[in-house]
């Protein structure tokens, strides 16, 4: 059972402190729960001391995604004492109450009513919902310019060094229809940039069979083209995150050469090896990689691709390495993430061997990063003496920071506008760029 709160329903409205962690698509999740607990009535407390208690959103992909959630826990119950978990680590209940056995409650990802009912039970709510005031666009933890759309939940793919379809389940679509009502919402609530997230967002539809539903006056089908057509005409930026290179997104590149959607593309690469994609189950076809970016280029000069990749994962050669490396120079990637292989546990992969020892990865990460970095900067450097259009994320003083069409909020790097006249966060702006370094540009605005 759960402890209750002795507090009257008509007493001062309880305070919940809340911990996201993890990504986007979880972010997404928190919203969807402060949402709901906003139109019940509840406050948000910026401190856990004084609280009525804490919800933690937890993450757990990696081991050490697992230790900064485990230490958020601890830190909360500290804090204040009366803690409920939920997120992904939330799977695994028993690694929770091993630690901490004096958790509240404990539900898996997107176990929205659950994470309420538990809350109702700790701390019952003051206010009616049907008075209490929230926007329609819901609560957002986000700046108020831009915004997570999250498309779909779950994943089809079983890559041996990931537990996500265990955590999340296999792929669950939205109704097109449900989606693009959101984000009308969002733009009339005043955002500038949607950015379009789930596990897999070029398979949307797929588990629905792209089934259609209504929007406005008209029908939209559940598919990655349609959906991004459709986002394009609401007159903000759209953003395109986990991508996987599936030939139907060839479709989707000339939207961003008719401007309707951002020139760019979010790609879980993770390696070019064949026999390492092999060995993560992943599509072992990097030549064809190649000639596809190539194509996408042509249609769109303008594209810019980011990408995460993966060394030392086990059984990964010195030659694995050097094609990966080659690759990347023919494939002149904008942006690149790279992380050294953690066991995950139940992960496929830890049977694999041999093993990369620690070392090894460390050289092989600095490798990449440094030839990444390299490639950055060239590409950088051939927007010096364009005028781009920037959209402020911090302003304030003599020199704002925003970010490009070509860059996402956080992974990526940023532009340093100077201005004349005063910025404001959202605004967006002509800025000609006048020098660049490895991953920022600098400019004045026009």
């Amino acid at each position: 059972m759960i402890a209750t709160s002795a507090r009257s329903p008509d007493g001062p409205a309880p305070k919940i402190s809340f911990v996201s962690l993890g990504c986007p698509k979880a972010l997404v999740d928190s919203e969807r729960i402060v949402t709901s607990l906003r139109a019940e009535g509840y406050e948000l407390a910026k401190r856990h001391q004084g609280a009525d208690l804490v919800i933690v959103n937890t993450c757990g992909f990696l081991d050490s995604a697992k230790a900064e959630s485990l230490g958020a826990i601890g830190e909360a119950l500290a804090e204040n004492g009366r803690v409920i978990v939920t997120g992904c680590m939330g799977a695994e209940p028993d690694a929770i109450r091993d630690r901490f056995p004096d958790v509240l409650a404990i539900t898996g990802p997107q176990q929205y009513e659950s994470v309420l009912a538990a809350v109702h039970q700790a701390v019952p709510p003051r206010h009616d919902p049907f008075t209490d005031l929230v926007p329609p666009q819901g609560i957002k933890l986000t700046p108020r310019h831009y915004a997570y759309l999250k498309i779909s939940e779950g994943c089809n793919h079983r890559c041996s060094f990931c537990i996500i379809p265990k955590l999340r389940g296999d792929l669950v679509s939205r109704p097109a229809g449900d989606v693009l009502r959101e984000a009308e919402r969002l733009v009339k609530a005043g955002v500038k940039e949607l950015l379009v997230v789930s596990q897999d967002t070029s398979a949307y539809g797929l588990d629905i069979k792209y089934g259609e539903s209504t929007f406005r006056d008209r029908t939209v089908r559940a598919s990655f083209f349609d959906i991004a057509k459709e986002l394009g005409q609401l007159g903000v930026w759209v953003r395109l995150h986990y991508v996987y290179p599936y030939p139907h997104v060839d479709e989707v590149v000339p939207l961003m050469a008719e401007g309707l959607v951002l020139p760019y593309l979010d790609i879980p690469f993770q390696h070019a090896s064949p026999a390492v994609l092999r060995a993560m189950r992943r599509p072992a076809q990097g030549e064809r990689v190649l000639e596809r970016i190539r194509r996408w280029r042509e249609i769109a000069p303008d594209l810019s691709i980011r990408s995460t990749f993966i060394v030392g994962f086990p059984g990964e050669t010195e030659e694995d390495v050097e094609l990966l490396l080659d690759w990347l120079k023919e494939a002149k990637l904008d942006r690149v993430g790279c992380f050294k292989f953690e066991p995950v546990a139940g992960a496929p992969a830890n049977a694999i061997r041999p093993t990369v020892p620690d070392e090894v990865k460390e050289s092989r990460w600095r490798r990449v990063m440094a030839a990444s970095r390299e490639i950055s900067r060239r590409q950088l450097a051939r927007k010096v003496g364009r005028r781009l259009p920037v959209i402020i994320d911090e302003a304030g003083g003599p020199v704002a920071k925003g970010r490009s069409r070509y860059d996402a909020p956080e992974i990526d790097g940023a532009v340093h506008v100077s201005s004349r006249r005063p910025l404001r966060q959202g605004d967006i702006v002509s800025v000609k760029v006048e020098r660049a370094d490895d991953y920022d540009l600098f400019g004045t605005a026009v």
